[in-house]
């Protein structure tokens, strides 16, 4: 796990089901064009909450499938039901995923959660073969202790953590692990100072690898290159060059509509967007303008 990985949104066509060619060709654009090393599948990004485990499990099929060995693939498997959690990562271990990523559950009336989240994630261990992620992330109502993930990460099949947390705990896990697992966070803006200052070589991940570039412009491998190579000097003033794109993604994006952005914006950059299922939102015709504005004065190469 190495370089920059992207969380997929999922396509879908306008009576809602799954656009799987729109979503076959936005993998090759990502992986052909644009030099992702590696796909998160069916995380929040793709709305997994509003897909059914068979609809899971199909998506699981066509991401590997289509990176056939080009990428790696990171499947999320993750539910409230511990059943539905390990029969989604079986079927992710079968079909050919690279990993599987595996959110904190949502824990009422429990403070004291250390033990309880070592044996969750040991049960997962206990029972497959293939590489886990843990994620942790607000959502879950709590943040997972740096302690905690350390001793989790003792487990033989933990290769990496998705820590969405405030930066002085993520290097405070770094600085506790080492090289044992992977930490990384899915803040572009803070990726190139990860890399710089803490050694990090994941980027795990979200959208930015394909909503910061393009097909001729390819700011953001760039500037990880650079930074993988040491010079520093040369990556922020490529990482800088990408601040008016960020600044049109920021003012332009409405508040609560993450996802219908995101693939609006797809759309203007050529690749496949559509509609959002519920209950997310979907965009108004004056929220696309303002979007589209943004898009047109934002310096990316098309």
């Amino acid at each position: 796990m190495r370089g920059i990985w992207a969380a997929a949104l999922n396509p879908f066509n306008q009576d809602l089901s799954l656009n799987e060619a729109g979503l076959r060709a936005n993998i090759r654009h990502w992986i052909d064009d644009l030099d992702i090393k590696g796909l998160f599948i069916a995380g929040k990004q793709g709305e997994f909450f509003s897909m059914s485990v068979e609809e899971r499990k199909r998506n699981f099929e066509i991401a590997v499938d289509e990176c056939d060995g080009k990428a790696g693939v990171i499947i999320s498997v993750s539910d409230q039901n511990f059943d539905t959690v390990f029969n989604l990562a079986l079927h992710a271990q079968n079909c050919g995923a690279d990993y599987i990523v595996v959110h904190a559950p949502v824990l009422s009336f429990v403070h004291e959660r250390g033990e309880l989240l070592y044996q969750y994630y040991k049960s997962l261990c206990d029972r497959l073969d293939i590489g886990i992620a843990m994620w942790s992330h607000p959502d879950s109502g709590y943040l997972m202790q740096p302690e905690e993930c350390a001793r989790i990460a003792e487990l033989p099949n933990i290769v990496a953590i998705k820590y969405s947390v405030p930066r002085e705990m993520y290097v405070r896990l770094t600085q506790m692990v080492g090289d044992k697992i992977q930490v990384s966070t899915s803040s572009e803006d803070e990726w190139l100072d990860n890399i710089e200052e803490l050694g990090w070589r994941l980027y795990l991940c979200s959208s930015p690898p394909y909503h910061l570039q393009t097909r001729n412009d390819k700011r953001m491998d760039e500037y990880t290159r650079l930074a993988f190579a040491g010079k520093f000097d040369e990556a922020h003033r490529v990482c800088d060059s990408l601040d008016p794109v960020r600044d049109a993604i920021k003012r332009s994006r409405p508040a609560d509509k993450s996802q219908a952005f995101g693939k609006y914006w797809q759309e203007l950059l050529g690749q496949v967007g559509g509609y959002v299922r519920p209950p997310m939102l979907a965009l108004s015709d004056s929220e696309k303008g303002a979007i589209r504005d943004a898009f047109e004065t934002c310096g990316l190469k098309l």
